[in-house]
Order: structure tokens, then sequence, then C-alpha cells
């Protein structure tokens, strides 16, 4: 090829300055209308807990009343002192974090352990457990609530917290053991096996090896788990009697049932539900989000 011809192959496929500045404005256009499809989004999604905020903090009369009013006068913060005249809120509350609590700290650890044998430990028949396992996923809960209840039945264990609890502390969750195990297979082998060599067993290279270095999965798991534990419904509906072991979510249906008339009140009952769990996950989202894509890279 010519020295001609070569320096005009190079000249065309130069990138001249209003091309780079086209290019530019285009990917401002782009990223400006993401936001503000997102911001969009992000304003029709809000619009339910921004009404139920303001409901809390209404005369009930002014709940129904059109147009809606969106900004309450007068602002009653006594609807949310009325709560904890009309029920056990905090017994409510402590049962709720009992649970919750006990139920993540398994999830937690119990989960990571059987995920880390999936990943690192070599066992055979490991991969057809761990298919096995993964398709008790697609088995509906409804399936095993009459055994699982007869089962606590007959140990004595209905009208205690227990169901809610110990179930958790055999394997835990299907899903929780697939992100773990998703999580220590994209770390490096080499970090354990040089742990092994150095005569550490398969327990201690679990605890000061792999789990130091899983704090994003650990924390996205204590958030799935804390989450579900917290919203259950299901469970202590079943198991539970006595008002004294009622949780959070068993006590708003009661409230719901006994002041059906005053939708302030339960508007009050289910913000103090909800609040928590969205300063939860604003706290923890870095590395709920870190640990989400993570566990999906290999």
């Amino acid at each position: 090829m010519s020295d001609s011809v070569r320096k005009n192959v190079v000249e065309n496929y130069k990138l001249k300055p209003s091309m780079i500045k086209s290019k530019k404005t285009s990917e401002r256009i782009g990223k400006a209308l993401t936001y503000l499809i997102l911001t969009a989004l992000s304003v029709v999604f809000m619009i339910p807990f921004v009404w139920l905020l303001s409901s809390s903090l209404k005369n009930n009369a002014d709940i129904f009343s059109m147009p809606p009013k969106w900004i309450p006068n007068p602002v009653k913060f006594s609807n949310y002192i009325e709560v904890f005249h009309q029920v056990p809120f905090f017994r409510f509350l402590a049962n709720t974090l009992i649970i919750a609590v006990t139920v993540l700290i398994a999830h937690v650890f119990v989960s990571a352990m059987v995920g880390y044998a999936f990943a690192r430990l070599r066992a055979p028949g490991k991969n057809f457990l761990f298919i096995l396992l993964l398709s008790t996923m697609m088995l509906p809960s409804q399936v095993t609530m009459i055994p699982q209840f007869i089962m606590f039945k007959e140990i004595g264990w209905v009208d205690t917290l227990y169901p809610m609890i110990v179930p958790a502390f055999f394997g835990g969750s299907a899903l929780y053991i697939f992100l773990y195990r998703q999580y220590f297979a994209s770390l490096s082998a080499s970090l354990g096996e040089a742990a092994l060599i150095d005569g550490a067993g398969y327990f201690k290279t679990f605890t000061h090896v792999y789990l130091p270095m899983s704090k994003p999965i650990l924390i996205t798991v204590g958030i799935f788990s804390f989450m579900g534990s917290w919203n259950d419904f299901m469970g202590p509906l079943i198991y539970l009697n006595d008002l004294n072991n009622f949780t959070l979510a068993i006590g708003l249906n009661m409230f719901k049932t006994q002041y059906i008339q005053n939708w302030n009140y339960t508007m009050a009952y289910n913000v103090m539900i909800v609040v928590p769990l969205i300063i939860l996950f604003f706290v923890a989202q870095k590395h709920f989000i870190q640990g989400i894509v993570i566990t999906g890279t290999k």
C-alpha cells in the first residue's frame, strides 16, 4: 500500500472534532433521558407510601375526602400514640425481633456453611445434591404446610415461636444456599488451598479465610432473611394463638379487624412496620447490590 493511500485511509478513520462533540451530546441526552425515566418511575412507586404516610396523620374522615387531601390538616401524631393504647405493640415488636434476628443468624452462618461445602468441598454426587436442593424451590409451600403443622403439633410446638425459628438451623433456605455457593465459587480457590497447606481444616478455612471476604453476600442474605421474617404472615397465622406470642404482621391483621372503621390508626400501624425496613435497605443498599451482582457472575 502506497503512502498516499495509507494517509487517505487514516484520515478517513480519524474522528473529527464535530463527530466527537456530537457523540458526547448524544451520550448526555441518553443519560438525561435515563435519569428522567427512572425519576418518573420512582415517583409512581413512591405514591402509595406517601399516601400511607399522609393518611396516618389525618382524621379518619379526611382519608376518604374528595378530592384527596395529600397534606394532613390538622396533623395528628396522636394516631401513633393511639396504636400503643389499643394493642401491645412493643410485645408484638419483641416477638418479631426474636424471630427475625435468630433466623437471620441461622441463615447467615448455617446457609453459608452449606454453600461453602457445595462450592469448595469435593464429594461424590455433590452436583446432583445441589440440583436436588434447587429443585425444592419449585415445591409450593402449601404442599409441606400440613405435614409440618402435624409434626410441630406432635412435639408440642404449636403456639410457640419455635416453628418459625428452628427450621432455619437445618440448612436454611435453598435460595440463600444458592447465593452463597455462587459467591464462594467466584472467589479464588488458591486462598483456601493455601490455608489447607498451612494446616488449617475446612472449618477454619471457612471461618478465617472465606467468611471475612463475604461481607457483601452476608449483608444481602441478612437483608433478605430479616425482611422475610419481619413480613411473615402465614407462619405466625398457622402456629400462634396466644396474643402474647403474636408478631407485628398478625397484630396488624387483628388490629385491622377490630378497628376497621379507624383507617388512620391502621395506617399509622402500617407506617411503623414499613419504616424500619426502608431504613435498613438504605443503610445497607451498597453491599446489598454488590452481593446480588457478584452472585450472578459464575
